[in-house]
C-alpha cells in the first residue's frame, strides 16, 4: 500500500480568502484521511493537502469546486505518491 497525497488549491475573489478558507475547513470527506492540512498563502489563495493510504490509481474523495463567484479561477489538482522520508 501507498500513500497518496491529494493538494486542491483555489484562489479566492480579493478580500474573500477568509470565507473561501472557512469553505475548506468545513467540507466534509465520503472518508476519513490519513492526515488534512489546510493553509492559506498571500493573494487570498487556499490549499489543502490530504493523505491516503491507497494505490496511485485509486479513486478518493477529494474536494469540490466552491461557489463560481467565491474563486477566480478553476481550482487546481495534484496528485502525488509518498517516495517516503529522509
Amino acid at each position: 500500500m501507498s500513500t497518496i497525497a491529494l493538494m486542491w488549491e483555489a484562489r479566492a475573489v480579493a478580500g474573500r480568502g477568509a470565507e473561501l478558507l472557512e469553505w475548506a475547513r468545513a467540507r466534509v470527506l465520503a472518508a476519513q484521511p490519513l492526515r488534512r492540512e489546510v493553509l492559506r498563502a498571500p493573494g487570498d489563495r487556499v490549499l489543502v493537502i490530504t493523505w491516503w493510504a491507497a494505490e496511485p490509481g485509486d479513486e478518493l474523495p477529494e474536494l469540490p469546486e466552491p461557489a463560481a463567484d467565491l474563486i477566480t479561477r478553476p481550482v487546481h489538482r495534484w496528485r502525488f505518491e509518498s517516495m517516503g522520508t529522509d
